[in-house]
């Protein structure tokens, strides 16, 4: 961590923060020298329920033993490494993609952000939240081999052995801990709960006593390490999460109700406090817009199994959270990036790598709220609601209409600053837009937002034109991190180059643009956005950005008004990023961009000159796309730009074919 770094921190912290954070410094350090340290009582076994009272064997089982045998052999997949040999059980606390060996210093105090101590942390990290600890249960569940629940034994074993309390890498960050435990639950469950045939024998005795002894430690250290003040974000969503439902599974300790309440009541405040009444989470990132929802979908089931249900407001908050997912969506499933992207999940409860996070959170509320236009937008009962939900749910899901549905749900989200514009929406024909004129994340530090006002990304009959580049990198690789978050990696305007947003670091913001929408109709002939942000005004000419976005049905063209209100000389870019499906042909004052059966032309402002960036990795970077966490291809980025005098309009003019 270096002291720029630090001194950029401290300064977006409040005194109550660096108060909270000094104390925390002080609690590792006695906890060190062995104050506070977890002591597991003999736990005292009471009943609790799973998720679902029977849980399916009605799955494909090829496809879950052919996942548990790669396992098996020592095949992991994590992010870019797919299939990495990582030996079974693997070194839990070296990092696949450099091969660095964290030391087993005390956790808490360990640095997890230097790439020197530990690699890329969130590459060791992945395997240890045990996502394949489920898939072997689920194989066993289904087949009964018993090859399965020893291997789910070795895991464990394994981890224990490696990763002492409180000592190493997975001993430092309590979300960690908080999937970790959502993973043990569920593998705890479908192995067949207290009784299973994994605690047969004494050492069968000696192994559950063990796993107890780290489940009561896990949630010991959750309890004791809450994310608070600036990274009281998806963290402590999470956290909480993984503490409710470690709790119920295993109310073995006096302790364990005093956890339970303690997280259902901070899981019902976050809940209306981290995702806008709208339905979009705070963090303004699709992805953790996810992450979220579904954090909620688990622990609100586990705890209605357990007769822990949450309250209306809860549910209705989660509904809402489908509504803006299904608006967002276009005709083929499409999503766009919008913000950060981690692939992280909580559970993984499909083998298939094409799974669809958002259509699967779509088809299980359809059947929690019975809603046909969910279902629409889902289109099939997928193998994740199957596990969570039950047969039965599926035969419910088939039996709702959907032919009087209307879609999409929403066409504005105000809280959340999006704004939705097109026609023929769930056709072949459709053309949706996804303007993005909200605030750039959550909380002081924003830590997933991206510098990304009054973007937008664009589909033409399910085809994506137009779109978010992505994430790409968190911890390592600070030029990528940078680019990626960045104004230039957006369909948006830049001014002289620089961020609309200040940056101070991987995840910290030290300046916010703060963005505001003055006119959103479509209920006439012409559909119009008008928004605008102050990102510039810290220029020494402060420069005033707005943005029109005016979409004419009746001859499927939307226009792209973008002013400048300054009074010196400024350079601006407009930068227009391509699926790298598109194929461009550049003409003198135009571009015909072609994906599929969709065709748009895209005619710039006059006086502006135009170049195609593709896969630039020199300064600056440019040309890029990543869909998938460490992964990225190069694509085509339209950039046109020029220098201005004074204030400055000009007119995009999009055409679809």
């Amino acid at each position: 961590m270096s002291l720029r770094w630090a001194i950029r921190r401290l300064s977006s912290m409040n005194c109550g923060e660096i108060g909270y954070r000094v104390g925390r410094e002080i609690q590792a350090r006695m906890e060190r020298m062995g104050f506070g340290f977890a002591k597991p009582a003999e736990p005292e076994i009471r009943p609790a329920a799973a998720w679902l009272s029977q849980v399916s064997h009605k799955f494909e089982r090829t496809r879950y033993c052919t996942a548990a045998d790669r396992i098996i052999r020592g095949q992991f997949d994590v992010f870019a490494l797919e299939a990495a040999e990582l030996g079974f059980p693997p070194n839990w606390n070296k990092d696949p993609k450099t091969g660095t060996q964290a030391p087993l210093a005390f956790g808490k105090l360990l640095n997890y952000r230097n790439e020197h101590i530990v690699g890329d942390i969130k590459y060791l990290w992945e395997p240890n939240r045990h996502l394949e600890l489920v898939t072997l249960a689920q194989a066993w569940h289904l087949t009964g081999d018993p090859r399965y629940y020893r291997a789910c034994r070795t895991v464990l074993e394994s981890w224990f052995e490696q990763c002492p309390y409180p000592k190493g890498p997975n001993w430092t960050s309590s979300l960690e801990h908080a999937i970790r435990l959502v993973n043990w639950s569920f593998a705890w469950h479908l192995l067949g709960g207290d009784h299973s045939a994994l605690f047969e024998g004494n050492e069968g005795r000696d192994f559950k006593s063990r796993w107890l002894q780290s489940i009561y430690r896990h949630c010991h250290f959750i309890r004791g390490h809450l994310s608070r003040h600036s990274s009281a974000n998806n963290h402590l969503f999470g956290e909480l999460t993984g503490l409710f439902i470690g709790a119920l599974t295993w109310p073995y300790w006096e302790t364990s109700g005093k956890w339970a309440a303690v997280a259902q009541r901070e899981l019902e405040r976050e809940a209306l406090k981290q995702i806008h009444d709208d339905g979009v989470d705070r963090e303004q990132a699709t992805w953790y817009h996810h992450s979220v929802a579904d954090m909620m979908l688990l622990a609100g089931l586990v705890g209605r199994a357990n007769l822990k249900d949450f309250s209306r407001a809860y549910w209705s908050r989660f509904e809402s959270m489908l509504d803006f997912i299904a608006s967002i969506m276009d005709v083929n499933g499409n999503v766009p990036c919008f913000g950060d992207s981690d692939d992280g999940v909580m559970v993984r409860l499909s083998p298939s790598r094409d799974f669809h996070v958002y259509r699967s959170l779509l088809a299980t509320g359809a059947v929690l709220f019975s809603r046909a236009d969910l279902k629409a937008k889902a289109r099939r009962f997928d193998e994740k609601s199957r596990w969570l939900l039950g047969d039965s749910a599926g035969e419910c899901f088939e039996s709702l209409k959907c032919e009087s549905v209307t879609l999409p749900v929403h066409r504005s989200f105000t809280r959340g600053g999006y704004y939705i514009l097109g026609d023929g929406f769930e056709t072949p024909d459709e053309i949706r837009i996804v303007a993005h004129a909200g605030p750039l994340g959550y909380l002081s530090i924003a830590a997933h937002g991206h510098a990304d006002a009054l973007s937008f990304t664009l589909s033409v009959g399910g085809s994506e034109i137009l779109i978010d580049p992505g994430t790409f990198a968190y911890h390592t690789q600070n030029r990528w991190r940078d680019y990626f978050r960045g104004t230039s990696a957006h369909n948006t305007l830049s001014v002289d180059g620089l961020d609309q947003s200040v940056s101070g670091g991987n995840f910290l913001w030290t300046k916010h643009s703060r963005t505001s929408v003055s006119a959103f109709d479509i209920n006439s002939e012409i559909q119009r956005l008008l928004c605008k942000h102050d990102g510039y005004h810290r220029l020494s000419d402060p420069v005033g950005t707005e943005r029109e976005l005016t979409y004419d049905p009746r001859v499927r063209t939307l226009y792209v008004t973008d002013s400048l209100i300054c009074k010196r000389q400024h350079h601006l870019e407009m930068h227009w990023h391509f699926s790298e499906q598109c194929d461009i042909q550049m003409q003198s004052d135009s571009a015909i961009v072609n994906n599929a059966n969709a065709v748009i032309k895209l005619r710039w402002p006059g006086g502006l000159s135009a170049r195609i960036v593709r896969g630039s990795e020199s300064s600056p970077i440019g040309g890029w796309i990543s869909h998938r966490y460490d992964r990225r291809v190069p694509t085509n980025t339209l950039i046109v730009g020029g220098i201005v005098t004074g204030s400055w309009q000009g007119v995009t003019t999009i055409e679809t074919a």
